[in-house]
């Protein structure tokens, strides 16, 4: 399993080389600390957000690996979303963002 230092340099590395995200996205990893993405700029500090996700680093990375199922990781409390609505708005961006940072 990745260190969050490795996920942050991946998801750094992809936001760098991507169109980048029109809003803030923080990642709550349930205790293990979090990363912070505005724009090309990724950190590890708890700031706010437009869009929080709290996840567990290993569900995480199933998602990334495309082993987990976002909706199904949503509707069994594996995933949550501060904004549903500003989630799926996003989503294309994520995808694109997060598929750049395997």
């Amino acid at each position: 399993m990745a260190t969050i230092e490795e996920i942050t340099d991946r998801i750094r590395h992809a936001a760098a080389t991507s169109a980048g995200l029109d809003k803030t996205i923080k990642l709550d990893l349930k205790g293990e600390g979090y990363i912070h993405i505005a724009g090309a700029e990724v950190t590890n500090e708890d700031r706010p957000a437009d869009l929080t996700v709290t996840v567990a680093r290993k569900d995480l990375e199933a998602l990334g690996r495309r082993e987990l199922d976002p909706m199904r990781a949503v509707m069994t409390g594996r995933l949550k979303l501060s904004d549903m609505g500003l989630a799926m708005k996003l989503l294309p961006q994520i995808q694109s963002l997060f598929s750049n940072a395997g």
